[in-house]
């Protein structure tokens, strides 16, 4: 996924924090505990404590987070004519919500039921009988409460608008105020942080600080993100108005969110860097690994290797193929990280980094989240 952002002036790169888009992501952790193992005492605590009123509401309205995060999360990309800045408090961040045209802010409900027509630009179902027709039948594949919610949103947009206002307003006073005052200061440090990077050392450096699944061209006219989303916008649109926002997030991890819908402005929605979270494993690392694991001579071979070092002499002996066969196999695991290499006296010896094959299923479960 690319960020087009040559002409971008720098101080139109900007850190911020919002409490819209931090809720969104927490309530995306309270429905899906399973991709943030390192917030399940919260989400436990936080779920058991809601009133049965607002959890049947929440679960009622779970699309605009569970599977899709919602960019009515974070509007303030997308107001016409707007600058593009966040709100000080979730007040502020619901009145910018508010200003949202019907069209954006229907379309972004909807994501769940056009989220393969996110890039390209696709009209309203607001106003095309098409993709009013599409938009209905994605939500009957998702179940009868989506079909309900789509009906009622083309039908009558301020009244949903209305309700889904009314809805983060009472998470507010359940739970995210108490937890928003926890996490700003963390926010705020690490916008302010990011900020002074990118003044004193560059936009590379600040890249670079943000994340490393992050990456910018040597021209400097491109941002790169290593998911398996494709996607690409243009941060310098002057249809749109000029600009890059930058959101940290103490929800986000594993995710990398970048908003990069036609018309709005891009934004990146990064989790703050934690020490005890591994470095995310590159999207090419893990397809390298797991294909030299297909492999079931390499399967068997990984079977002596994990148990201890072994020459090319001794696996060629143990498999009954040639030493240059086991050389090309061991070729293949070394060029994935997967197997060391150490000499003893005149012979190498080879072994599996268990380490390594470990994370394979943590590297592989963050890399499709990303």
């Amino acid at each position: 996924m690319h960020i087009d952002i040559a002409g971008l002036a720098p101080e139109r790169i900007v850190f911020e924090t919002s409490p819209l888009a931090e809720l969104g992501l927490a309530l995306h952790a309270l429905s899906e505990p399973g991709h943030h193992p390192g917030l399940h005492g919260w989400a436990t605590a936080t779920t058991s404590a809601l009133e049965p009123d607002l959890a049947d509401r929440l679960h009622e309205a779970d699309f605009l987070w569970r599977h899709t995060f919602s960019d009515v999360f974070m509007p303030f990309a997308g107001v016409r004519g707007g600058n593009g800045r966040t709100g000080a408090n979730l007040a502020e961040d619901l009145d910018i919500l508010d200003r949202l045209d019907d069209e954006r802010f229907v379309s972004a409900a909807l994501e769940f039921t056009c989220h393969s027509l996110y890039g390209t630009g696709a009209p309203s179902p607001l106003s095309n009988v098409t993709m009013r027709a599409r938009a209905l039948d994605m939500a009957a594949a998702r179940g009868p409460r989506q079909v309900e919610f789509t009906e009622q949103l083309l039908s009558d947009p301020t009244s949903v608008r209305r309700w889904i206002r009314r809805l983060f307003e009472d998470c507010d006073q359940a739970f995210f105020a108490d937890t928003w005052r926890r996490v700003q200061v963390q926010l705020v440090a690490d916008a302010r942080h990011k900020t002074d990077l990118l003044r004193r050392k560059g936009l590379g450096e600040a890249v670079g600080a943000v994340s490393p699944a992050l990456s910018i061209d040597e021209a400097g006219t491109r941002i790169s993100a290593d998911k398996l989303t494709e996607g690409r916008t243009d941060a310098a649109d002057p249809a749109i108005g000029p600009g890059l926002t930058l959101i940290p997030s103490t929800f986000g991890w594993p995710h990398l969110n970048l908003l990069h819908a036609p018309g709005w402005r891009p934004v990146i929605h990064y989790p703050v860097h934690h020490p005890e979270l591994p470095s995310p494993a590159s999207v090419e690392l893990l397809q390298l690994r797991m294909d030299a694991l297909a492999h079931p001579m390499r399967m068997r071979l990984c079977r002596h290797l994990a148990r201890s070092a072994h020459t090319t002499g001794e696996l060629a002996d143990t498999y009954g193929i040639t030493a240059p066969e086991v050389s090309r196999h061991l070729t293949v695991l070394k060029k994935a990280g997967l197997v060391t290499t150490r000499r003893r006296g005149r012979y190498v010896l080879h072994q599996l980094d268990l380490t390594v094959v470990a994370r394979l299923g943590s590297d592989f479960l963050e890399g499709i989240l990303r």
